[in-house]
């Protein structure tokens, strides 16, 4: 039998299928997804659950000129392959290929480029602005997920789209999951809602049955005089409503014709709307289905089994979560805190042995800062541990709520450097440099496994904020380091002497530059190596010691050079004079792609080989 997916090359194709060839198509695009997603890895668990929707949408919507904005953007696969992008698919989130999420540069029908959550409504609300400004006609649409609700950008759009009416679809895709179950009191909400479907429902009724005629029409507008006394009857709260959209739902997202009645609808309505449609994540397959966690960002699997292809070592967030327990056993001041991300920062553990001790707030990093710097003031030592690209989303609640007030809050920024598929919204590269210039802040960053243990266990008696930064995943198994034995402020380890060179590094790029000495074979004694567990403050006594021998100095940070470890050593070296040469080695001034680890690390010259290259410049 003849596949209908094959024969849909546009999303024109879309709008001429009937009810049962889209059924049929949602169960051929889950299958090509599943067997694309499970040899490249990527957002499986998210994309199962809006088959239907984004079906229902390509089949009502005129695309491009219609448009559209994915919140966060992990679940736009289906999309992509509507919009001409399948055959493209093998390339998905490998370097040069398609990303994994919306890129303005890669396709017309991509209207604006996400990554982090809770930002559709506000972009979406600025073009139809610009639509309405412009004199412009055509629809515009946010689709954002029950757990980006919990941001405060989306709260403080929808408040703006309430007030000012602005003409705009909303769908809401509650699956009650962000990568974890959802928390808070906004989740408690929508699933009373979910629970609760009469206001709608009766709403409905009695509409279609009174408005056949003159008289049924006038009832219904005195009806809509008492809306508000019937709505406050059926409906515990009608939040969304009270705050000036219009409320239809929920509906299921996977009924395509529900789906397709609501949005013809929603598109004759004035003012903003919001649909509630409730889907399932991972739907269609069931080792998705049964753990949507283990499916939302996955490597490669095994399609058959659901089983991850290569098993992973020790991390650098296992072992935190490991150690933070341990520490918390003793100290039972430590408290830990999470935005939504339980799992991925290795918090999990530490969760069911302290319940009273872990809160996670949702995705709401602004909010985890200051309560946080709450938590400080009482004496209690918070632990906040975050994704260093999430973490940017909370930089004046660093600045002004944590450092002015010198409060003990310390940071555990895991995928620190960068983290590779996920692309240019991900990157961990510029904690350093939006941290570094605060006062108060001291960032420290572990050569390796081992020494993050340590340098958490020191971070917990000290007395000021402290940020520890830490890559994606494990160590290089073939190099064995021993963590540095005792932890002073601002003193650096020396793990190697030698005469011409001072290779300065922090964090894992202390493993490159070891790579890269080896390679020098003959040279190698020529060249000093340096791990900067601390990189601020500086260890000024050892620079201006290796100033005064003559050294030439090369700084290797997986940062950015701007703001970075290498400037900061630049700029220390320029006011005490320093007459060799220093070459910072770092990211510069541009976005980092998607790709493979391994290619992006060769690509900008952090790879050992290229470090290898750079000492024997000056040699």
């Amino acid at each position: 039998m003849d596949k209908i997916f094959d024969g849909i090359s546009h999303l024109n194709d879309i709008k001429s299928l009937n009810e049962i060839e889209m059924k049929k198509l949602s169960d051929e695009v889950r299958a090509f997804l599943i067997e694309k997603v499970s040899k490249n890895g990527g957002h499986l668990a998210s994309n199962l659950g809006v088959v239907e929707l984004t079906l229902s949408l390509s089949k009502v919507f005129d695309f491009p000129k219609d448009k559209i904005v994915w919140d966060v953007g992990h679940q736009c696969y289906i999309y992509k392959i509507l919009t001409n992008r399948k055959d493209d698919f093998d390339t998905l989130r490998k370097f040069g290929g398609i990303s994994g999420f919306p890129k303005r540069c890669e396709s017309k029908y991509d209207i604006f480029d996400t990554g982090h959550s809770s930002t559709s409504i506000s972009a979406a609300l600025g073009i139809a602005r610009a639509r309405d400004l412009l004199k412009k006609d055509y629809h515009v649409i946010a689709v954002i997920g029950d757990g980006a609700l919990t941001g405060g950008m989306a709260l403080e759009a929808l408040n703006d789209a309430g007030y000012n009416k602005t003409n705009i679809i909303i769908i809401i895709n509650d699956n009650q999951m962000s990568i974890g179950k959802n928390v808070g009191v906004l989740s408690t909400y929508l699933n009373k809602l979910r629970l609760n479907p009469n206001y709608n429902k009766i709403k409905y009724e009695i509409n279609s049955t009174l408005s056949h005629s003159n008289v049924g029409k006038n009832i219904v507008t005195s009806l809509g005089k008492i809306k508000d006394s019937i709505k406050q009857l059926v409906v515990p709260s009608m939040i969304f409503e009270d705050m000036g959209l219009k409320y239809l739902g929920p509906i299921d997202g996977h009924n395509l014709k529900e789906l397709n009645e609501i949005l013809t609808k929603a598109k004759k309505l004035e003012g903003p709307v919001i649909i509630h449609t409730i889907t399932q994540k991972g739907k269609g397959y069931n080792f998705a289905e049964e753990n949507p966690k283990k499916f939302h960002g996955i490597g490669p699997f095994d399609s058959d089994s659901g089983e991850i292809c290569t098993t992973s070592g020790r991390t650098y967030s296992s072992a935190f979560g490991e150690t933070l327990i341990e520490i918390a056993r003793e100290k039972k001041d430590v408290v830990a805190i999470t935005a939504a991300m339980p799992d991925g920062t290795g918090l999990k553990n530490f969760a069911n042995e302290f319940p009273n001790r872990f809160f996670d707030v949702g995705i709401a990093e602004q909010h985890a800062v200051t309560l946080a710097a709450g938590m400080a003031v009482e004496g209690l030592r918070p632990v906040f541990a975050v994704y260093s690209t999430f973490l940017q989303r909370a930089y004046d609640q660093i600045l002004h709520d944590v450092c002015i007030q010198k409060l003990p809050v310390v940071f555990a920024i895991d995928r620190a450097g960068i983290v590779g598929e996920d692309g240019e919204t991900h990157q961990g590269v510029f904690d350093i440099s939006y941290l570094s210039h605060i006062p108060n802040m001291t960032i420290i960053s572990p050569k390796c496994i081992d020494e993050l243990q340590v340098m958490l266990k020191w971070a917990l008696v000290q007395n000021f904020p402290i940020a520890i930064r830490y890559p994606r995943g494990g160590d290089n198994n073939n190099i064995k380091l021993l963590p540095v034995q005792e932890v002073k402020k601002g003193k650096w380890e020396v793990l190697k002497d030698g005469r011409k060179i001072a290779v300065i590094a922090t964090g894992k790029m202390v493993q490159h530059s070891i790579q890269a000495i080896n390679l020098l074979k003959d040279k190698k004694e020529e060249v000093t190596l340096i791990n900067a567990c601390f990189i601020k403050p500086l260890d000024e006594e050892l620079l201006r010691n290796l100033s005064n021998k003559g050294f030439d100095i090369i700084t290797v940070e997986d940062n950015m050079v701007k703001g970075g470890l290498g400037s900061e050593v630049l700029g220390y070296l320029n006011k005490i004079s320093h007459s060799r040469k220093v070459i910072n080695l770092g990211y510069r001034d541009e976005f980092i792609p998607h790709g493979e680890i391994s290619i992006l690390y060769k690509l900008f010259k952090l790879d050992p080989q290229s470090i290898k290259h750079e000492i024997l410049k000056l040699l």
